[in-house]
């Protein structure tokens, strides 16, 4: 049985990170670890990366860089095409310039969203205009695409570690061998002896993630599909999601209204703004019951909607 309509103050916390409550406790008794540096240098080879306190932060160095002024635009390019930005990204982005969903004659800088885990195509295509480019692959941590440029064409590369891993803090900044940056704020010692403990723990048990992230995916299309709810993005070999994106056709269901209800059950969401999508969570650390939970509350709101 599950509980519609709870008390508000005892929702549960499903949230689009891993992270749950009782990781703090479990994050804090983690041996100091430093094999997650062992592993960035085997993957980024020769190319410099520093820790930062989140992807926000990173995308806020890359951006410092290229001096901007008021007039310039980044150009913000999805996988999908479509209007959906979070405005984690367009807020940095306003501290220094304003922004475009398109190249334009102002444009300065390239910011390409790989999202929720699905790689934009083409990436190499974009080196024509002669742009620095940045790639966000907050979601895409673990993806690959068939020519195995994601992460690897951008001047800078951004990654948010608790988009894919169970903790609080974190985000990475990779830099192309060719750009020349001063070295960014460091973070405090603790907080990154912190991340850097946390990444290390699980970064050896990757396979297990992607494992896992990808069984939920599976059983979240299935049983989504069984109350009229199909899949956004079709899932190929490569992709490790970051969330679970479907369609809703029904045109009259008010995708804002199922937003807050679905919040008011603790399941964090959003509508994927610019069509008739709307994503929930999709990590290693749900199970089948969880699974149940989401389909019997999108199923509540469906069939009390479809008695008006």
């Amino acid at each position: 049985m599950y509980i519609i309509n709870p008390d508000k103050y005892l929702q549960p916390s499903y949230r689009i990170s891993p992270f749950k409550t009782i990781d703090i406790s479990y994050n804090n008794e983690l041996p100091h670890s430093n094999i997650i540096d062992v592993y960035f240098n085997k993957r980024f080879k020769t190319r410099k990366y520093y820790y930062c306190y989140n992807g926000r932060k990173a995308i806020n160095v890359a951006l410092a860089h290229f001096n901007l002024n008021a007039e310039d635009i980044v150009s913000i390019l999805t996988s999908s095409g479509n209007l959906y930005i979070s405005s984690c990204v367009t807020k940095e982005i306003e501290q220094f310039c304003g922004w475009s969903r398109k190249i334009e004659e102002k444009t300065k800088v390239i910011l390409v969203n790989h999202e929720f885990g699905y790689p934009y195509k083409d990436l190499e295509e974009l080196k024509k205009y002669g742009l620095p480019i940045i790639e966000d692959c907050a979601h895409t941590f673990f993806s690959v695409d068939n020519k195995n440029t994601i992460g690897q064409i951008g001047d800078f590369v951004i990654y948010s570690f608790p988009k894919m891993f169970p903790i609080q803090i974190g985000g990475l900044l990779v830099i192309n061998n060719s750009v020349k940056l001063n070295e960014p704020e460091q973070l405090a010692p603790e907080a990154l002896q912190y991340i850097k403990n946390i990444l290390s723990h699980y970064i050896v048990i990757k396979d297990k993630i992607i494992h896992a992230r990808l069984l939920i995916y599976k059983l979240l299309k299935s049983k989504l599909a069984n109350i009229g709810l199909l899949e956004r993005f079709e899932l190929t070999d490569g992709i490790v999601p970051g969330v679970y994106i479907f369609r809703v056709n029904d045109k009259s269901i008010d995708l804002a209204e199922l937003k807050i209800n679905l919040y008011a059950h603790g399941i964090q969401c959003s509508v994927f703004y610019g069509e008739n999508s709307f994503f929930i969570p999709c990590h290693q650390n749900l199970n089948e019951n969880d699974i149940e939970y989401f389909v019997n509350v999108l199923k509540s709101y469906l069939q009390l909607k479809s008695k008006f």
